[in-house]
């Protein structure tokens, strides 16, 4: 019970803290749709399943005692916030009208955010894999261990989801898309310093 009540404790405070999801699932919300930014949210849903994934099979500890693996899936992941953030900062006034949902984005490319968002976030990674390394008692049964990691993705999806929910009322974007562009700007430099600050952290883990 006890290891129980940590995975969740430990869960909902790395769902909740802000992050790359949280600047992505946000700036879909708000500037594109809820059915953008509710996609973005299970996209990232399906992106802790990867990390989840190759955890319970044993890679996870390789990439733990692997310096250069970590760091070249630290630099990937820093490399795509980057070159969405400065999608986001070359964006120009013109792309978008007030009244429409903005820049179109289809279904699959809103997932696919999501998605490569978490799947690619070093921070994401190091979580799962410290959870199940550290929390998790090596003796919990696969099946149990299967149920958290289900359990993980499915409160990204719920809180995502939430926060998809409030940042696309309509009050509330129809105030902030005349400003769209430079709402956007911000949120793709604020992708930019997550990418930035991935790639010079230290490589030690």
């Amino acid at each position: 019970m006890n290891e129980l009540i940590a995975v969740i404790t430990i869960t909902v405070l790395a769902v909740i803290s802000p992050g790359p999801d949280f600047a992505m699932v946000t700036r879909n919300s708000l500037l594109l749709s809820r059915r953008a930014g509710v996609l973005t949210a299970i996209g990232i849903g399906l992106g802790v399943l990867v990390h989840v994934t190759y955890t319970l099979i044993g890679v996870g500890v390789l990439i733990q005692q692997s310096l250069w693996l970590f760091n070249a899936i630290k630099l990937a992941g820093a490399a795509y916030l980057v070159y969405l953030g400065v999608k986001m900062l070359l964006s120009r006034p013109g792309e978008t009208t007030v009244d429409s949902s903005v820049v179109p984005m289809s279904d699959w490319v809103a997932l696919r955010n999501g998605f490569l968002t978490n799947a690619l976030n070093p921070k994401s990674m190091v979580f799962i894999i410290s959870l199940f390394m550290q929390v998790v008692r090596p003796e919990t049964s696969l099946e149990v261990q299967i149920g958290y990691g289900v359990f993980v993705s499915v409160a990204h999806m719920v809180w995502f989801g939430l926060v998809a929910m409030c940042f696309s009322a309509d009050a509330l974007r129809k105030q902030l898309l005349a400003i769209r562009h430079w709402i956007d700007r911000a949120f793709g430099g604020l992708l930019v310093g997550f990418g930035v600050m991935l790639a010079v952290e230290h490589g030690a883990h």
